[in-house]
């Protein structure tokens, strides 16, 4: 196999599925994807390392088929996290401008430090800082402060931070299956760099992409990311809840939601039927489809009444103009969307991966959005990357301050 130095993979290590994408720039802002390679995930659970043999396994069968499709050799990758250890907060942070009172690098530099000086546990790790707006005197609203003249500089910035075990046992893992991690990235925060416009973040949007174990919640506003949580629901509940109340085993239960789920009861045909498999060898039955609904339709509505609290709870309701939009597998089921917008109160739309080609029919879904996202977090951000996360002697000082640098580097 060859090697491509232009390659881009990303490795989303779901609890339902590893899934590895490989793609070359393409003219623009679209990414030519060239390789594909997907595994069952037994060794997760709600986004969390269980098993690392069988996470390492399942990250290997996915590689490979990843290289043989694109016919490269893939040593670096970019992967996602997520998992209720998942934690988001809003910092705000302020310096004296120096040199002639004109906004340097290093002025923006120690405002991100300022902002990001607040206590974290020794047992977590900060995955992200977002820059919102600068304030420059009184001026708010400063996407780009660099050369603005001022006394005072501010900033407001998103912090993320995870379990620092859950963010290493994902590392660990791809390195074991002979991967090198360039950097670990926040799952919300990759599905939305592929399924949301910028007109959408600019004027304001609630990204819920529900997964296998969790869903997860990013809010944008004024074109920045403003809240993230992650709730520990998703389409393995659905599943479960199937096997559980239609006696099925789990296996057929997911048949039986992806061929035949609807997450709405009045969406159902008068009389449908459908055939379920028992358990134990015994005959299958013909039941009526409604009841199939009537056991998806309460766990959808518990998961977007949460989504609804966590909406509540960051205080950006009344700024969200361009509503919400739902990504993830369990997303494509029918009625998700009007079942969210009942229950939310907003426009909701299923969200797409777009500014994609080559392999685009085989992933355009939303169960990709994520893995498509963390190549365009690498196509954006890649080559500022020098050194892998959770590894060596980087203490989480020097981890955040590289991270602000890069941060510097990418826009100014």
């Amino acid at each position: 196999m060859r090697n491509r130095e232009n390659l881009i993979v990303g490795l989303d290590i779901g609890t339902t599925k590893i899934c590895a994408l490989a793609a070359e720039a393409d003219s623009g802002d679209v990414l030519n994807v060239v390789g594909f390679g997907a595994a069952p995930s037994d060794g997760i659970r709600k986004g969390v390392v269980v098993n690392i043999e069988k996470t390492v396994r399942a990250i290997q069968k996915a590689v490979r088929e990843c290289e043989l499709m694109s016919g490269a050799q893939i040593k670096d990758v970019f992967t996602g996290i997520a998992g209720h250890h998942i934690q988001g907060i809003n910092s705000h942070g302020m310096v004296t401008v120096q040199n002639n009172r004109t906004v340097t690098e290093d002025d923006i530099r120690r405002v991100i430090e300022a902002a990001q000086a607040i206590s974290i546990p020794s047992d977590r790790e900060v995955l992200h800082i977002l820059p919102q707006d600068f304030i420059v005197d009184d001026q708010d609203g400063v996407q780009n402060p660099l050369g603005m003249s001022g006394i005072r500089l501010e900033v407001n910035v998103h912090i993320v931070t995870c379990s620092a075990t859950s963010g290493q046992n994902i590392v660990k893992c791809s390195n074991l299956a002979g991967l090198d991690v360039v950097d670990v990235v926040l799952e919300p925060l990759a599905s939305a760099q592929a399924v949301l416009s910028q007109d959408e973040r600019e004027l304001g949007v609630v990204l819920v992409d529900i997964g296998g174990g969790t869903t997860d919640i990013a809010i944008y506003s004024a074109g920045s990311i403003v809240h993230t949580s992650v709730l520990a629901l998703g389409g393995n509940h659905l599943t479960n809840d199937i096997a559980i109340g239609m006696s099925t085993p789990l296996a057929e239960a997911e048949a039986l939601k992806h061929q035949h789920g609807i997450a709405l009861t009045k969406l159902v045909e008068p009389d449908e039927m459908i055939q379920v498999p028992s358990v134990g060898g015994r005959k299958s039955r013909t039941l009526d489809k409604r009841l199939l609904a009537d056991i998806i339709e309460p766990r959808f509505r518990e998961i977007f009444e949460l989504v609804g609290k966590e909406i509540d709870k960051s205080k950006y309701r009344n700024v969200i103009a361009s509503g919400v939009v739902i990504t993830g597998g369990s997303s494509l089921m029918p009625g998700a969307d009007e079942l969210a917008a009942d229950i939310l109160n907003f426009p909701v739309r299923v969200g797409f991966p777009e500014n994609i080609s080559g392999l685009n029919e085989m992933i355009y879904s939303p169960m990709y959005a994520t893995a498509v996202g963390l190549l365009r977090f690498g196509l954006t951000n890649g080559q500022l990357r020098s050194t892998p996360l959770f590894s060596g002697d980087h203490t989480l000082l020097n981890r955040m301050s590289r991270r602000m640098r890069e941060w510097v580097q990418e826009f100014f």
